[in-house]
């Protein structure tokens, strides 16, 4: 059995954002040559996310209403959370989303679903966090 191990890194414009990393995960697919495994995706700070779905800008946009809506960012103190830092929501935004995906890989691919597609979810950004990539297999 092998094993790859990769960090990705991300700095975002926005305080969140989603961004598609499915080509990056592909290519650290090839380049660890595993053909028959498994590829663990996870972000690597807990006010950012991993996911699959569609890569459908209304559905983007409708996770941003949504979750506003479960943990709305304003007004801050209405988080115990909140102190030092203005992040509350987006520890609940994380929680919500998911922590990391685990994809089969199949034939040197990853074994997807029609229209999924793998996201990185920041949602504390405008700084440096990293998505660690796990391919174990043969």
């Amino acid at each position: 059995m092998k094993s790859y191990r990769k960090e990705l890194w991300f700095e975002t414009t926005k305080r969140r954002q989603l961004i598609n990393i499915t080509p990056e995960i592909r290519h650290c697919l090839e380049e660890s040559g595993i053909k028959e495994g498994l590829c663990l995706v996870n972000a690597m700070h807990i006010t950012a996310s991993v996911f699959i779905n569609d890569d459908e800008s209304g559905l983007h946009n409708d996770y941003e209403i949504w979750l506003e809506k479960l943990a709305p960012e304003k007004p801050y103190a209405q988080y115990q959370h909140n102190g030092f830092e203005d992040n509350a929501d987006a520890h609940l935004k994380r929680t919500i989303m998911g922590r990391e995906v685990v994809v089969a890989v199949t034939e040197g691919q990853l074994d997807f679903g029609p229209w999924e597609q793998i996201f990185y979810g920041e949602f504390d950004g405008k700084r440096r966090k990293r998505v660690l990539v796990k391919i174990i297999g043969s």
